[in-house]
Formats: C-alpha cells, sequence, structure tokens
C-alpha cells in the first residue's frame, strides 16, 4: 500500500506531457493568476495543458487565460470551429 501512494506521489509531481501527436513540438511554460500552464505548438496546431488543481466554480476563468493565452504565444488566432477541450486541456488548430 505504501509503495501504491509513494508511485502516485511521483506521478502527480511529474510536469505535463504532451498529447502524442505533439511528441516534438514547441514547448513553453507560463504564469497566470498563479497557475502553470504549459503550451505546446507544432506546425499549425497547438495544446494547451494546466498544471495544478482547480477548484468547482474557477473552471470558467481558466478557459477564458488558456484561449488568451494560446495567441499571445503564438502570434496566431485560434480557429474556434477546431477547439476541444476543458479547463486541464485544450487542443486546435491555428490560423496564422
Amino acid at each position: 500500500m505504501i509503495r501504491a501512494f509513494a508511485l502516485l506521489f511521483v506521478l502527480a509531481a511529474c510536469d505535463a506531457s504532451p498529447a502524442p501527436e505533439f511528441f516534438g513540438a514547441e514547448r513553453s511554460e507560463h504564469f497566470r493568476d498563479g497557475r502553470k500552464y504549459v503550451v505546446y505548438r507544432k506546425g499549425a496546431r497547438f495544446e494547451v495543458v494546466r498544471l495544478g488543481y482547480a477548484r468547482r466554480g474557477e473552471h470558467g476563468a481558466i478557459r477564458e487565460t488558456m484561449l488568451a493565452l494560446v495567441p499571445e504565444v503564438t502570434g496566431c488566432a485560434i480557429n474556434p470551429r477546431t477547439l476541444k477541450g476543458d479547463s486541464g486541456e485544450m487542443r486546435g488548430s491555428l490560423s496564422c
């Protein structure tokens, strides 16, 4: 049982890993409103990941932050028709 908790602790301490389609992508870390986000960009596609816990009621503001962060980091607009995900992870295409 202790080993299971130790493994869980180690996994929880891991940093964000991209979805397989973003292996080899450009990676950048950003802090906004006390939270850490990681943005991956590969060609005209992006993935943004929020790290850390979010309480009930915080998810709407987190999604807004994620949607504002991507154009700031990439210099491109998000194609809204391609957007998928939630306040933990979002993916989509960019219009540059």
